[in-house]
């Protein structure tokens, strides 16, 4: 795939995934939440160079360090986000303020790490960046996805003595 190319693929996921993030949607823990970043994987993995030509060493350290930051961003995104159980046993997630506060950084720490290793020599290409993208939402579905079944769990195994009446919406703070 070219530069560009893989350059739209990530914006267009990017701009998909921060779209929906603020808006209130049902967690279904049935759904094949690792899809989507395993797809994402698979690209990244099948292009090649992903690791630079001329410095093997420091490119590697760099890719290793954006999975960090993107494995980071993704369980920090997870629990700023607030999940609840509507009445009729749904779970339903929105990003909170404070999931764009760990957006805005995990950017700058990408930045951050883009301009050092062109500062040493080391050329990435847009597969670093997808794989570290897929790690991001491959973390963040793995950990939402287990508060959901978590909290829906507790919520379906309420006391005995509310057996019949109706459950109220809980929201689980942040």
């Amino acid at each position: 795939m070219s530069g560009l190319v893989d350059a739209l693929l990530i914006a267009a996921v990017a701009v998909l995934v921060i779209v929906r993030q603020f808006r209130a949607s049902r967690v279904d823990t049935d759904r094949r939440w690792w899809f989507l970043p395993g797809v994402l994987a698979v690209v990244a993995l099948r292009e090649p160079g992903l690791l630079g030509a001329h410095h093997h060493l420091a490119s590697a350290l760099v890719l290793g360090a954006e999975l960090i930051v993107g494995v980071a961003m993704g369980a920090g995104w997870a629990w700023t986000t607030r999940i609840w159980v509507e009445p009729d046993g749904t779970v339903w997630s929105k990003s909170t303020k404070a999931s764009v506060i760990v957006w805005i950084t995990g950017i700058g720490l990408r930045v951050g790490l883009f301009g050092l290793a062109a500062l040493v020599g080391v050329h990435q290409n847009s597969s670093a960046l997808l794989l570290a993208l897929a790690s991001t939402l491959l973390v963040r579905s793995g950990i939402l996805m287990w508060r959901a079944s978590e909290l829906h769990g507790a919520c379906a195994h309420g006391p005995a003595y509310r057996d019949g009446l109706p459950r109220p919406a809980w929201k689980e703070p942040v």
